[in-house]
């Protein structure tokens, strides 16, 4: 029976998580729900799209992933269905889209929300678990939405690289304080060279080698490895590296030029190659 996945900017405080289970298991009662997350802060694109990518990526093919995160960033028309890699993913037509698969979707059809209903996140839960249960029936994807649909894009932030740099963003800040950089080892290795190093953040905080392991250090110390994922991550063995350093996730929000040119200095990584 088909996995679903569910990610949203909800919080766990709400009803709203359990709530959007149960609309689901009454369509069918044999889904197979599993959470990623529910604790994304709202409006911050780049941390959805991180969670999103690295989670959707390690499940089976043929499963399907609910993004419910900024729905009403415009009144909600309908809602985008894609297919990309085997892996579905159903979220608003708000740009996130693009930025979780970092390129346009090999297929994606617009699902019309009715507008005789309010269009609130429960009813939005339906439209979409009653597509997927189309989908999950032998239903094609171009049988239940329009695929001539221009969806909303939004570029990924990438890292700027110059002759001797490569300039990386904190896109998330996990449960331990670990910093996680929007680069990752392919692009490090392909700027390096083979060259020296020096991870600098902060003014005058210095990094020159990439460790394996957070023990590769004594407890205290900071370090630089590549997670998981394989992106840049900047910890301290036992340690807090966000709070120590006071680094922050990056943030497109809005507010005067001091303000942003010194918040910048907190979200943004340098690296130098000599």
């Amino acid at each position: 029976m088909a996995i679903i996945t569910l990610t949203s900017d909800i919080g766990r405080q709400d009803y709203l998580p359990g709530a959007i289970k149960g609309r689901l298991l009454r369509i069918n009662p044999a889904f197979q729900l599993v959470d990623i997350t529910h604790e994304l802060p709202p409006f911050n694109y780049p941390q959805a799209a991180y969670v999103c990518r690295n989670a959707i990526r390690n499940f089976p093919e043929g499963s399907y992933h609910i993004v419910l995160v900024n729905l009403f960033d415009a009144p909600p028309r309908h809602i985008l269905l894609a297919l990309h890699q085997q892996q579905y993913i159903a979220c608003a037509d708000n740009g996130l889209l693009t930025m979780i698969l970092e390129e346009k979707p090999e297929e994606v059809v617009a699902i019309p929300i009715p507008q005789d209903i309010p269009p609130h996140t429960l009813h939005l839960t339906d439209v979409i678990g009653k597509a997927i249960a189309q989908l999950n029936n032998g239903a094609a994807l171009e049988d239940i939405g329009d695929p001539r649909v221009n969806i909303v894009e939004k570029l990924p932030i990438r890292p700027v690289s110059g002759n001797n740099f490569l300039e990386g963003q904190i896109i998330f800040i996990d449960h331990f304080e670990n910093v996680v950089v929007n680069i990752t080892r392919p692009q490090f290795e392909a700027a390096r060279q083979g060259r020296s190093f020096k991870i600098v953040f902060k003014r005058d905080e210095v990094i020159d080698r990439i460790s394996h392991t957070y023990a590769d250090v004594p407890e205290s110390e900071k370090l630089a490895l590549f997670n998981a994922s394989d992106y840049l991550e900047i910890a301290i063995n036992k340690g807090n590296a966000a709070g120590l350093f006071g680094l922050q996730g990056f943030s497109e929000q809005a507010g005067n030029t001091a303000y942003l040119q010194n918040r910048l200095f907190y979200q943004t990584v340098r690296i130098y190659f000599e």
